[in-house]
C-alpha cells in the first residue's frame, strides 16, 4: 500500500480532497498532518475519520522533527501539500505568520522529503524513484490583471499582498528543489475555490450566513473586483490528475473559466436564497447588501487560462458557476439552519 502525506487537510480544499482520493484509490493510505488552526476543523473530516486508510496527525509542518518522524514511521512515498495560511485580511494584520507557515513550512516539508527519498542530487534511492512532491498554490502569485488577459504558467510573478508573496516564496522553493536537486515536483496554481466546507469568513459563506441571520452583507469597495471561480471538487480532480500524470518540474494552472465580480456573486446568491429559503417578511436578501471600506492592496481582477491542463492532461471543469453555486448554497443552508 502506497502512503502519501497530505498537509492541511482539515481545511476547505483538503477536506474535500481526502474522501474523494480515498474512494478513488483503495490501495493508497493518507497521513493527514494539520495544526488545526482557526481554518482547520475536524468536522470537515467526518466522512473520512473512520477510514483506516486515513491517519490524522495534529502538528505543525514547520516542526522538522515531527515531519521527519512521519516520513520514517510511515515510509512516505508522496506529498500533496495543501497546508497554508490563506486569509488575505489576516496576512495584512499579521504577515509574519504567513511567512513562517507558507515559506518555512514548505521548505521543511520538501527538504525532509529530499533527504528521505534521494541519495544525492538527481539520484533517487532504490524504491523511491516514483516519489513526487505536489505543491498547491494560488493564482494570486501573479498579481492583478486589467480588464482583459489571463494568467498563464508563463506569467511573471507579481504578488501584491503578504499572503500572495509568501505563496510565491513557497513556489520558488519547490521550483529550486526540482532544478538544483532533481526532485520530482509539480505545482498547481488555482483560481478562487468555492463549495462545501469553506471557512465561514470567506466571501461566499459570508454572503449566505449574513443573509440568513438578517445582517448586512458586506462587500468591499465598489464590488467590481473580479475573480475566476472554481468548484472545489473540480479542483480536487485537477490536483489528482496533475499528481499522477503531470510532467515533473511543471506548473499547471487550474481555473474554472467562471469570471464574476463580487456584486454578481452577492446578487446571484441572494436571488437563489430568495427561492430556496424565502425571507420571512417577503423581502429580497439583496436588500441586505452593503458596501464597506475596501481591503488594502485589493487586486482588481484574477483570471486563469487553464489551456495547459486541459490540453495536456484532459482536465476540464465539470461544474459551471450556475450549477456549482446551487450545490454550495444547499450545503450551507443545511449547515446554518441546523445549528
Amino acid at each position: 500500500m502506497k502512503t502519501i502525506l497530505v498537509t492541511g487537510c482539515a481545511g476547505f480544499i483538503g477536506s474535500n480532497f481526502v474522501p474523494y482520493f480515498l474512494n478513488k484509490y483503495p490501495d493508497n493510505r493518507l497521513i493527514n498532518l494539520d495544526l488545526l488552526t482557526y481554518a482547520g476543523d475536524m468536522n470537515n473530516l467526518s466522512d473520512a475519520v473512520q477510514n483506516d486508510r486515513h491517519i490524522f496527525v495534529q502538528g505543525d509542518i514547520c516542526d522538522r522533527s515531527l515531519v521527519e518522524s512521519l516520513f520514517k514511521e510511515y515510509d512516505i512515498h508522496g506529498v500533496i501539500h495543501f497546508a497554508a495560511e490563506s486569509h488575505v485580511d489576516n496576512s495584512i494584520k499579521n504577515p509574519g505568520v504567513f511567512v513562517q507557515t507558507n515559506v518555512n513550512g514548505t521548505f521543511t516539508l520538501i527538504d525532509v522529503a529530499y533527504k528521505h527519498w534521494m541519495e544525492k542530487p538527481f539520484v533517487y534511492q532504490s524504491g523511491y524513484e516514483e516519489c513526487r512532491f505536489h505543491h498547491i498554490s494560488t493564482d494570486e502569485v501573479y498579481g492583478t490583471l486589467g480588464e482583459s488577459g489571463l494568467f498563464t504558467e508563463e506569467t511573471s510573478y507579481a504578488p501584491n499582498s503578504p499572503y500572495s508573496a509568501s505563496k510565491a516564496g513557497s513556489d520558488m522553493i519547490v521550483r529550486s528543489y526540482h532544478h538544483t536537486y532533481g526532485m520530482n515536483t509539480v505545482i498547481t496554481n488555482c483560481s478562487n475555490n468555492y463549495g462545501p466546507k469553506q471557512h465561514d469568513e470567506k466571501l461566499i459563506p459570508t454572503i449566505i450566513r449574513k443573509a440568513l441571520s438578517g445582517e448586512n452583507i458586506p462587500i468591499y469597495g465598489d464590488g467590481k473586483n473580479i475573480r475566476d471561480w472554481l468548484y472545489v471538487l473540480d479542483h480536487c480532480k485537477g490536483i489528482d490528475l496533475v499528481y499522477h500524470t503531470g510532467r515533473s518540474g511543471e506548473v499547471y494552472n487550474i481555473g474554472g473559466r467562471n469570471e464574476r465580480n463580487n456584486n454578481q456573486i452577492a446578487e446571484r446568491i441572494c436571488s437563489l436564497i430568495d427561492e430556496m429559503k424565502p425571507h420571512p417578511d417577503g423581502k429580497s436578501y439583496r436588500d441586505q447588501i452593503t458596501y464597506v471600506e475596501d481591503r488594502a492592496g485589493h487586486d482588481r481582477r484574477y483570471a486563469i487560462d487553464a489551456t495547459k491542463i486541459e490540453t495536456e492532461l484532459g482536465w476540464s471543469a465539470e461544474e459551471t458557476f450556475d450549477t456549482g453555486i446551487v450545490k454550495t448554497i444547499e450545503w450551507y443552508l443545511k449547515k446554518y439552519t441546523d445549528r
